[in-house]
Order: C-alpha cells, then sequence, then structure tokens
C-alpha cells in the first residue's frame, strides 16, 4: 500500500479523525498548527497520521482557507553566516506555529530581488520577511506595494510602507567599538562597509561619527569606503588605505564579506592585526574569541533577528497593527585592537 492510501482508497482528514477518536475539527487544528490544542490531543491526531500515512492537501487546503501557510523570505545574500542563521532562526519559529518557509537569495541584487518578490506575490505566499538590497529603489517600493500582504523589514527604513521591522541598534555597538579605538590612541581609522542606501550603514556611521565628535576629534572621512559588503570590495579598499602613506592604524569592517576581504589583504601584505594595526570586526563569525590573536567585533543576535522577524509576522497575520522590535548590539574587546601605534 502506497503512503497516503488505504486499501486502494485515498486516506482524507475523516480516516484520520475515525482513527484517532476525535472531531475532524480537531483533526484540522492539529494539522494546521493551531495553538489551542491539547498534548494529548496532538498525539492522537500525529499518531493517527503517521498509522495511515496521511497527506494533506496543502493546495485544498489553501483554495478553502484562503492561505497557503507559507511566509516568503527574501535575503541579500545567504552566503553570509550571519543572514544563514538569521533565517534558521525565522524558518524554526514559523513551523513550531504551522507555516513553511520559502526562502530567496537576491545576491546583492535589485534586478533579481523584484523578480523574487514578483514570484512571491504569484505563489500567494501569506506574507513576505525582507533584508532589502537596498532602500532606495521606486521599482522595489512599488512592488512591494503591490504584494497587499503583511511585511516585516529586517534591518531596513521604507517610509510609506505598512511594515513591520526588525532594527538594530548598531550605533551604539559602532560607538563603544570606535571609543575605545580613541582612547587607545587611534585618529587615523578606517572604515569599509556598504553604501549608505541602507539602514545598516547610516546607522553605523552615526556610531562612528558621534564617537569622534564626542572626543573632540576630527572624524577621518577620507578613509572611508561606503559602497559593498562583499569579500571583494573590503579587499580593494583595504589595500588602497594600506598602501598610503601615512596609512590608517586601525581598521573597522562592516560585516561579516567586509571582515574577510579585509583579512585577506592584511595577510597579503604581511601585516598582522593586534600589532601592525587595531582591528574590529562588526558581526561575529563563530570562533572570533579563538582567532590568533582574538578579533574584537560588534555582536548583533541573529537568531533573535530571526525569531522577532517571524514573531512580528505571526502577530500581524493575526491581524494586529504593524511595530518595530530592537536587537542590542555589543562591542566585545579583544587582543585585536591592541596593536597599530
Amino acid at each position: 500500500m502506497s503512503s497516503g492510501e488505504m486499501d486502494g482508497e485515498q486516506v482524507t482528514i475523516r480516516h484520520v479523525a475515525a482513527r484517532a477518536g476525535v472531531a475532524l475539527s480537531s483533526v484540522s487544528r492539529t494539522l494546521t498548527g493551531h495553538p489551542d490544542v491539547s498534548p494529548a490531543m496532538r498525539q492522537k491526531v500525529e499518531e493517527a497520521v503517521e498509522a495511515l500515512g496521511y497527506e494533506p492537501d496543502l493546495l485544498a487546503q489553501s483554495l478553502r482557507s484562503g492561505t497557503t501557510r507559507t511566509i516568503g523570505f527574501i535575503i541579500r545574500d545567504i552566503a553570509n553566516p550571519l543572514f544563514a542563521l538569521v533565517a534558521r532562526a525565522c524558518e524554526q519559529e514559523l513551523r513550531r506555529n504551522g507555516y513553511s518557509m520559502i526562502l530567496m537569495n537576491s545576491d546583492g541584487s535589485v534586478e533579481t530581488e523584484s523578480k523574487n518578490l514578483l514570484l512571491l506575490r504569484r505563489r500567494r505566499v501569506d506574507g513576505v520577511i525582507a533584508s532589502l538590497v537596498a532602500e532606495d529603489s521606486p521599482y522595489i517600493k512599488k512592488t512591494i506595494l503591490s504584494l497587499r500582504r503583511p511585511l516585516v523589514l529586517l534591518d531596513r527604513e521604507m517610509k510609506d510602507l505598512n511594515a513591520s521591522a526588525v532594527i538594530t541598534d548598531h550605533y551604539t555597538g559602532v560607538y563603544d567599538a570606535t571609543a575605545h579605538l580613541i582612547k587607545m590612541g587611534h585618529e587615523e581609522v578606517a572604515f569599509v562597509t556598504g553604501a549608505e542606501n541602507v539602514y545598516t550603514t547610516r546607522d553605523r556611521l552615526r556610531g562612528f561619527r558621534a564617537a569622534f565628535q564626542d572626543a573632540g576629534r576630527p572624524v577621518p572621512e577620507k578613509w572611508m569606503a561606503l559602497g559593498g559588503f562583499d569579500a571583494e570590495y573590503a579587499l580593494i579598499h583595504t589595500r588602497n588605505f594600506l598602501a598610503k602613506t601615512p596609512r590608517p592604524t586601525a581598521l573597522i569592517t562592516g560585516g561579516i564579506g567586509s571582515t574577510a576581504g579585509a583579512l585577506r589583504a592584511l595577510n597579503e601584505l604581511g601585516l598582522q592585526i593586534g600589532k601592525d594595526i587595531a582591528f574590529v570586526a562588526i558581526d561575529e563569525w563563530p570562533l572570533f574569541d579563538v582567532f590568533t590573536p582574538p578579533i574584537s567585533s560588534v555582536y548583533r543576535d541573529a537568531k533573535a533577528m530571526g525569531g522577532e522577524a517571524a514573531h512580528l509576522m505571526l502577530e500581524m497575520l493575526n491581524g494586529k497593527e504593524p511595530s518595530e522590535s530592537i536587537i542590542e548590539t555589543k562591542f566585545t574587546v579583544r587582543t585585536s585592537t591592541d596593536g597599530g601605534l
């Protein structure tokens, strides 16, 4: 007998209800992840489902309910370990609440992102969670408005959207990191990160500039490279900065891709962090504390970001108004910031 069949007959929800000895409505609530189901009831239904090999007809359920129990998740770069952790935490929380997630990667391209949004609209997802490539694309905004579905933005700001948002307080972590470097005697601090057309960069720059201003020091604008989060961009601009005389005595990298590119440039030039140059990475890789030397970093909680994104989406699906959650950052001092002077 194949899965989902019983003596040649397709197994239905009625068979599951009869096997479990419960009402049809109880089976339906259990299978759709309804929170108002007792553990005992859930166990009965799940045992009946397994015994009969029942497979829900998702298309039929969608047509009946007008929903797909599916959330679209658009990310700019799935190769970034931080965003992979965000997506994982989000998917886990959605799954616990009876939703599945479609993950789509934009590869840092606005054109690809727009195609992803349109595809999710055609798939009739119930909502979209998005870390957009940029905030200043009129076409992306128009496409988002055409979705007419709940939207949660990840570390992005877009005006005139009825959307929830998970926002990271980058300012505090970067301010503390920069203030630490200034206290250590650094004035020529380079900053390599993405473009200012996203909130993430703007908030980090606010913290960077404010730390110099509060210390009564000029902001080292000449050492800023603001154009890309990828490793290649950081590699090129770190090389350029370090080829100058005098060169910066400290370096802050804005994101995991930027950190990878900058470290490659330093390795090429035979420069050691914590000795030849002070180094701070924004966003952590695992094992930063066991690098040689350990890398000072500004940390944001990827798991919290993903969980909050799912939570805000579920609230909107349940009829609540859009809201905002703030994720804190924390600067951790390690020995990579000891050198450079």
